[in-house]
């Protein structure tokens, strides 16, 4: 199985993720996203015909979406990973699936423009950046409420893997997590997941301060 890879991309680390806790091994190979543009050449747009990447390839199957990605990994070899347990559960999955790309377009998006010099509109960016991780708090926290750490249920799934990278990659576009200690508990559960792999950016260091709570009336 084969990604085409950037080592800085959070899209591509959710893959790269999801396959180490499932216990897949990836044929990596890096893509020349900044500053050589690789992904608009002619090979990989023969691929992707999008121009972006991660892109992964196993055998004839050719996956240019992330969130699909992490579904046939999961199916593949960790179906456990799937939050298909009811009607209910799958929704979910999916409502947060489709809410990861929010985070790609704001949070991702400033990113860009604070690290890559991308054009865009920063405070329009971080400010629905800011929006997004209300919402996402907002979610944690009903989910603390009923007794669950993560998104979907009282296990991990792929949406969490979905947004989790954008999520904690936020400071490099400007925009704070420490308003949020329900997301900086997710996030550390995340963390503490067996199998869990690093990404250039993404520090320890809201570990080293303590643990967040949350007020009463909020959990």
């Amino acid at each position: 199985m084969k990604l085409y890879d950037y080592i800085l991309s959070p899209s591509c680390y959710k893959v790269r993720l999801m396959a180490a806790l499932a216990g897949i091994k990836l044929d990596l190979r890096a893509v020349d996203f900044h500053p050589g543009l690789e992904h608009r050449g002619p090979d990989l747009l023969s691929l992707n015909p999008a121009g972006s990447i991660p892109i992964l390839e196993d055998g004839d199957l050719v996956l240019t979406e992330s969130s699909a990605m992490l579904a046939y990994i999961a199916s593949l070899s960790a179906p456990e990973w799937l939050g298909r347990a009811s009607a209910m559960e799958t929704a979910r999955e999916q409502q947060w699936l489709a809410f990861s790309s929010r985070l790609t377009a704001t949070l991702g998006g400033a990113r860009l423009h604070e690290m890559l010099l991308r054009p865009g509109d920063i405070a329009a960016l971080q400010a629905g950046g800011v929006a997004s991780l209300r919402e996402l708090e907002a979610g944690l926290v009903e989910q603390r409420l009923a007794g669950q750490a993560f998104l979907v249920t009282d296990r991990p799934t792929i949406a969490d893997i979905a947004c989790f990278p954008y999520v904690a990659l936020a400071p490099d576009g400007g925009v704070s997590l420490d308003p949020y200690p329900a997301i900086r508990l997710w996030s550390r559960a995340i963390r503490s997941l067996k199998g869990f792999i690093e990404m250039p950016g993404i520090h320890r260091l809201h570990e080293l301060k303590p643990e967040p709570h949350l007020e009463q009336d909020e959990a």
